[in-house]
């Protein structure tokens, strides 16, 4: 992807899609994360592994458990996190809300070989619906993947109505669910023109590529993406976004203190 211009600059100061060895097919534990996110001038990581529907995925004392991490490592904010899994045409998710409700952060997105395996856009587009519906859910991940297409529009109405925000996914340009720019940029704009709010997330399997954006930014700048509709664009958004869907924030006074 070349690089282009645009009217706005871009410094992401949280990285909120990370995926450790407790997803199965990552290879960096957290503080090999945290460390690596001090390296890169991060202020803020979520640990975001995939739920127990997708093979070797973390399992459900994974995420009960993760209250255990400290919350600020090598100076950096550890947010508790899932990538969880869409798991039928309802929205279904596969992890309990009342592991869900202890999280920081909850991310949702189709992923395949987890029970539901997109038939047709109309199907994949309820499923995303049904997901952003429910009260727990923050964000969707990388709702441009062209294995699992859907009708934007009524994805990113339903985000604007719910408060809740589409994932710029870096690694979707890079390694897996290649061919997803040119949805990607329909979907930017369309949050734009919307007044939305974007993510924008490394989905680092690696914790050397733990705050990776460049390909991502590249869609925010060609789409003219105001930094402010950034959740994670810097510590205070990111906790501005979350207080907005309810959230306890008081990590933040650890924030304060790193």
């Amino acid at each position: 992807m070349e690089a282009m211009a645009g009217k706005y600059e871009y410094d992401i100061k949280c990285d909120l899609h990370l995926h450790t060895i407790s997803s199965g097919h990552a290879y960096s534990t957290v503080e090999e994360y945290a460390r690596a996110a001090a390296e890169k001038g991060l202020q803020a990581i979520a640990i975001a592994d995939h739920g127990p529907a997708l093979q070797g995925g973390g399992n459900l004392y994974h995420f009960w458990n993760m209250r255990v991490l400290p919350r600020c490592w090598y100076s950096v904010i550890i947010l508790r996190s899932v990538e969880a899994n869409i798991i039928d045409e309802d929205g279904g998710l596969d992890l309990p809300e009342k592991i869900l409700e202890k999280l920081d952060l909850v991310h949702a997105g189709l992923h395949p070989y987890t029970g539901f395996e997109g038939e047709s856009v109309e199907k994949n587009t309820r499923a995303v619906l049904g997901a952003l519906a429910n009260p727990l859910v923050d964000v969707i991940t990388h709702p441009d993947n062209p294995s699992f297409p859907v009708n934007m529009d009524a994805v990113a109405e339903a985000a604007v109505r719910e408060g809740k925000a589409l994932e710029v996914n870096n690694s979707s340009f890079v390694y897996t669910r290649l061919g997803s720019e040119e949805t990607c940029r329909l979907m930017a704009a369309r949050i734009g023109t919307l007044g939305g709010r974007l993510a924008v997330g490394s989905d680092a399997h690696v914790s050397a590529f733990a705050g990776e954006f460049s390909h991502a930014v590249e869609i925010l700048r060609e789409t003219d993406t105001v930094p402010e509709s950034v959740i994670n664009y810097s510590i205070e958004r990111l906790a501005e976004f979350l207080r907005s869907r309810g959230k306890d924030c008081s990590w933040t006074e650890e924030a304060r203190r790193a």
